[in-house]
């Protein structure tokens, strides 16, 4: 009897050990700015993530295991997420890693996640060399589900040279990488259009005074401004043009939807249009759910998310790399990067159904057709047009060969 019941006991103990080592955590790493001028982002996407993480582990994990966050706050700093990015590999021992609100920290963080060949899913930075970093390599582990700027400058010059018919633009963008780059794009949108803008401005960020800039735009006749930057400093553009007593239409990239710039802005950001993949309204069962749980949970103020945008594509960033583990049946990177790029199931997010929304050489999941125009109207942001208001029940699925957006950037 003794030796069996050795045996059991040795049994015994292994299967502890084993059912231990099963329920060990994956360990996805969540990297933007929770404080600082990026933040109504950084937390907004956040907190995105953690719901879609919630709602994962009620429903008993991947591949029989939690999913863990490892938040870490990169303060909007490149230094800074270049520390993060090789805590999070040598210490944390992440799967994968989500985030990255500005484009300057992406591009200096992700190449060590490149080079330890652990996938990247860009959520929320737009910079259109974000995916395209490491084309010149065999395999790229950078992915991205937010609409990156090849797509959105086509589609502030669309509105405001196409759709509204002003023939003199100045362009006031911010001197990070995503404001430098993204000038760049609207420049090229311009010149598509036969357009050269009258004036091009640079400020830098936590500048409070945009006179001079402003001033050098109304001297040159410009009709309309077409911005690249975040919150804080769009809100000082606004504010500057009220002082200035000069109002005209101010378009930009999406940032004009976030919460410090409408309410630092005030009636000075009303009419501000922004290309958007997400508004805050229940157009469908699953809009309503997500905005429904996100209000219950974090209770923003005014019932407003800081950033919709940065919420939405937060969420469904982890159900893009949950589907993907689940598929591989695997944490390792390269079999996580190659279900991806080749996902067998749709994925219901709630910017759009993510059906085959990756291939090798395609990295990025929003297409030109997806994003829609949005407004600032009463301090929140609101469909711009009523045919876009009218069809959003239908979810706009991405389309390769959908027209609007620049060609892809190139390593330089």
């Amino acid at each position: 009897m003794m030796p069996s019941i050795k045996l059991t006991a040795v049994a015994a103990l292994a299967l502890s050990a084993g059912m231990a080592f099963a329920a060990d955590p994956i360990k996805i790493g969540v990297d933007g700015p929770f404080t600082g001028g990026s933040s109504s982002m950084g937390v907004s996407m956040r907190d995105g993530v953690r719901l879609a993480v919630e709602e994962i582990n009620k429903a008993g994990g991947v591949l029989g295991r939690k999913i863990a966050l490892v938040e870490r706050d990169d303060e909007a700093k490149n230094e800074r997420g270049v520390q993060i990015a090789q805590e999070l590999i040598n210490k944390e021992k992440v799967t994968a890693v989500v985030g990255y609100i500005n484009t300057g920290v992406a591009l200096a963080s992700q190449r060590f996640f490149q080079e330890a060949k652990i996938p990247v899913m860009n959520n929320v930075a737009t910079g259109s060399l974000v995916t395209h970093q490491f084309d010149d390599q065999p395999e790229n582990y950078i992915f991205r589900n937010s609409a990156h700027d090849s797509i959105q400058a086509p589609m502030i010059v669309e509105e405001a040279i196409s759709r509204r018919g002003f023939k003199k633009v100045a362009i006031l963008a911010d001197s990070t990488n995503y404001g430098q780059l993204g000038r760049a794009d609207l420049e090229k949108a311009l010149e598509q259009k036969g357009v050269k803008p009258v004036a091009v401005e640079k400020f830098n960020i936590k500048d409070v005074d945009m006179t001079p800039q402003l001033l050098k735009a109304k001297e040159a006749g410009a009709e309309a401004v077409l911005t690249y930057g975040i919150g804080p400093e769009l809100a000082q553009i606004a504010n500057g043009m009220t002082k200035l007593g000069w109002k005209v239409p101010i378009v930009g990239s999406w940032t004009l939807s976030m919460a410090n710039f409408i309410d630092n802005a005030g009636p000075g950001g009303e009419g501000a249009r922004m290309p958007q993949t997400f508004i805050q309204e229940a157009t469908t069962p699953k809009r309503k759910a997500f905005i429904d749980n996100y209000l219950k949970t974090f209770k923003p103020k005014n019932n407003r998310i800081d950033s919709p945008v940065s919420a939405a594509q937060g969420y469904d960033s982890i159900y893009l790399l949950a589907a993907a583990i689940k598929q591989a049946g695997s944490t390792e990177g390269p079999k996580v990067k190659e279900a991806l790029e080749d996902l067998k199931a749709p994925v219901e997010g709630v910017v759009t159904i993510y059906n085959k929304p990756f291939a090798k050489a395609d990295h990025d999941a929003i297409t030109a057709n997806i994003p829609v125009f949005g407004e600032v109207k009463g301090q929140r942001v609101v469909y711009a047009y009523a045919d876009d208001q009218k069809k959003a029940a239908e979810v706009r699925l991405k389309d390769a060969n959908a027209k609007g957006a620049l060609a892809p950037a190139k390593k330089k």
